[in-house]
């Protein structure tokens, strides 16, 4: 996922994008406001990606006796 040939095209992600605060983006191609539309000169910046959280283990199937030598 993180290397996908064909990534959907959000500005969030683009090496020409710049974060302004959390919630406003520029795009430094377009000089103006993104996050609207990403443009044809979207280009994917894999460090702008942040993976979500791996899920918790679920333990409840275990007894104590299974952690336990």
């Amino acid at each position: 996922m993180l290397f996908r040939k064909k990534m959907k095209k959000d500005c969030l992600y683009c090496q020409h994008a710049k974060a302004v605060n959390e919630s406003v983006l520029i795009c430094l191609k377009r000089n103006d406001q993104a996050a609207v539309r990403p443009c044809f000169r979207f280009k994917y910046d894999p460090c702008k990606r942040i993976p979500p959280r791996p899920k918790a283990p679920d333990f409840s199937a275990y007894d104590k006796d299974d952690f336990s030598l």
